[in-house]
């Protein structure tokens, strides 16, 4: 059945509560209990994959960890529930997504400098595309740096490479050899962007290094890793993760990530539409 909505320029909160939980962007999701709690273990183990850049205090158990995740995603608080599709609590949701659009804002009103980037381009990129316009059209300058930087990656098929592209708009992703964008947690990519913005672009070796503030983006939109560098090197970050991906949320309690939207992020692109005009109107950009 499809969705009816208001006439005032995006969906109410109650229109989009109900669009969000029929589309499984929340409530009830599809992400798997069990993997969420191997991730929760993961991270607190500080497997680099599962802090996305962010250089998190080590008091983060998977107690802890659980804790956060009840608070800022709305998972099933039950340390028993071992199994079965989790949950993400539509308020919290919508909550972040008004506070998203709030600084989104202010950005147009400040007229900052941003970058976008997505560790999820087949499904986040059209609110990302969407953001990036609309701040755009509002004299927001959208940086695209260090295009065509490439590392190397450890894969189950052996070593691959990956490069910064972007998609129309200016929205960073990560781009293999087959031609393909593809899926990332890695911060690598972030970092390199900032260090770009200096003329002073690091190889994958080096890491992250001091930058020079003033040549940083004012605010970044992201996810993962790029979200995770950007709120680790001291920018204003916002962003959207899953309740799979607890390093963004702790980030988030850690006073580094400002704010960050739980949701499913692999449903089917177009059904995060209203989600979007719900944000651009939050924003006053619709």
């Amino acid at each position: 059945m499809a969705a009816v909505f208001s006439d005032s320029g995006g969906p109410t909160r109650d229109e989009l509560r109900a669009h969000l939980v029929r589309t499984m962007i929340a409530g009830d999701v599809a992400t798997p209990r069990q993997n969420n709690l191997l991730h929760y273990r993961r991270m607190a183990a500080r497997n680099p994959y599962y802090l996305f850049g962010l250089d998190l205090k080590p008091t983060w158990t998977e107690q802890e960890i659980l804790r956060v995740m009840v608070e800022r995603c709305g998972v099933d608080p039950n340390p028993l529930y071992l199994y079965g599709d989790d949950t993400i609590d539509p308020e919290l949701t919508l909550d972040a997504l008004e506070a998203m659009g709030d600084r989104i804002g202010l950005a147009a009103e400040r007229r900052e400098r941003v970058v976008l980037a997505t560790g999820h381009p087949a499904t986040l990129t059209p609110i990302y595309q969407a953001v990036a316009r609309a701040l755009a059209g509002r004299g927001c300058q959208i940086l695209t740096p260090a295009a065509g930087w490439t590392y190397e990656i450890e894969t189950s098929y052996g070593t691959e490479v990956r490069r910064i592209v972007y998609a129309p708009e200016g929205v960073a992703m990560l781009e293999g050899d087959d031609g393909r964008t593809h899926h990332t947690h890695d911060a690598a990519p972030m970092e390199a962007m900032l260090a770009d913005l200096v003329g002073a672009a690091p190889t994958p070796a080096e890491g992250s290094r001091e930058l020079e503030r003033s040549s940083w983006p004012d605010l970044a939109i992201a996810d993962h890793g790029w979200a995770g560098a950007a709120g680790q090197a001291g920018i204003d970050t916002v962003g959207f993760a899953d309740c799979n991906d607890p390093a963004l949320f702790a980030g988030a309690d850690e006073g580094k990530i400002d704010v960050v939207v739980p949701l499913d992020d692999g449903v089917s692109p177009h059904h995060y539409g209203p989600l979007t005009n719900f944000l651009l109107n939050r924003a006053g950009l619709s």
